[in-house]
């Protein structure tokens, strides 16, 4: 049985149609139940295809004669939404020809059309961008909100909470996540009054929504695996992310360094190659490519712009599991366990 279709917006990311072909047919290799709306150049998509037989079989072309520029303003973007191959991919999803889209191009246009095109979901008063990052850990952590929203209320931390417990069960099936929130200390008396308040909310819930929520975490243990779903405000959590991302390069570059600095640290690079290209698989942004505007009605994953076709192709795959195990249903199931309808939508208790 074939899953509904991914609508692939082809001309996004640095490189566009060559890496977004490429990566959606190494998908449709691995999963042979996929089906592509390809959304782009219909010309350049058609020259792509040719050598992938096996993609061009399970595709659809529509044609968008314009493309969205990765530093053009969202305002603007969504004034173009019609003729554009980010708008006609979301819009796909609107309009149900597609389940799901893909895009790896300018993060902010595609969340404001995305919003815009398929509203939240009820119970939601915000999506929020959230994404896998690695961890010492068996799984990786979803972390949210990582830009979407600068500014959140405690109401919109209790319903990313929700919204990413739904999210880790179906990346990894662990039935009781455990969930913290962001903060400057683990002590209860730290951080701001919206955070204090979504935490005595959340040690409330937590039974009815099935997971496991002990107050904070700080950010150095983001990537302890000590946590399996860290909640929070669009700011720090993309601050915190970059930082994250940063360290990870340093770390990169410091190895590189030292093994190239001198002829014995040559030997001891070849030496330790096994650690090392473990260490590279961990640190290799392909690997967790794929990060989801979590609380529309409909998905849509984004692509990171600098993606190789590994990292396009494991996008789609996070897409298509988002699709069959019905992200959007789990979402509305928990809010309703959630109950309180004060703290699901429309103002603080």
């Amino acid at each position: 049985m074939s899953l509904p279709r991914i609508a692939i917006d082809a001309m996004g990311g640095d490189e566009g149609v060559r890496v977004m072909i490429d990566g959606a047919a190494l998908a449709r290799h691995r999963h042979d139940r996929f089906q592509f709306l390809l959304v782009g150049d219909e010309t350049r998509i058609r020259k792509a295809l040719e050598a992938h037989p096996n993609l061009a079989a399970a595709s659809e072309i529509l044609h968008a004669p314009d493309t969205i520029a990765g530093d053009e303003k969202p305002s603007r973007a969504i004034r173009r939404a019609k003729t554009t191959s980010m708008g006609l991919a979301i819009n796909a999803v609107k309009e149900g020809k597609a389940g799901a889209a893909v895009s790896a191009g300018n993060t902010g246009a595609l969340m404001a059309m995305s919003k815009l095109a398929l509203r939240t979901m009820p119970g939601i008063d915000r999506p929020a961008l959230s994404a896998l990052l690695p961890t010492l850990g068996e799984h990786d952590v979803v972390m949210l909100d990582l830009g979407a929203n600068t500014e959140c209320d405690a109401r919109n931390l209790v319903q990313f909470a929700v919204m990413g417990a739904a999210y880790f069960r179906i990346a990894t099936g662990v039935d009781e996540p455990r969930v913290r929130l962001l903060n400057i200390g683990t002590e209860e008396t730290k951080g701001t009054d919206d955070l204090q308040d979504a935490a005595t909310r959340l040690k409330e819930a937590a039974a009815d929504l099935s997971i496991s929520f002990d107050g904070y975490v700080e950010a150095d243990k983001i990537n302890r695996g000590e946590v399996d779903v860290i909640v929070s405000d669009g700011f720090s959590g993309n601050i915190a992310l970059k930082a994250v991302e940063g360290a990870a390069r340093f770390v990169t570059d410091l190895l590189r360094r030292a093994f190239t600095s001198s002829l014995r640290s040559k030997f001891g690079f070849l030496v330790s190659k096994p650690a090392t290209e473990l260490l590279k698989h961990s640190l290799d942004p392909n690997n967790h490519n794929g990060a989801v505007f979590l609380g529309l009605n409909g998905v849509v994953v984004k692509s990171h712009g600098s993606a190789n076709a590994k990292g396009v192709a494991n996008a789609v795959a996070l897409t298509a599991r988002l699709l069959e195990n019905d992200l959007t249903a789990r979402i509305e199931a928990d809010l309703e366990r959630l109950g309180e309808g004060d703290w699901r939508k429309g103002g603080q208790r």
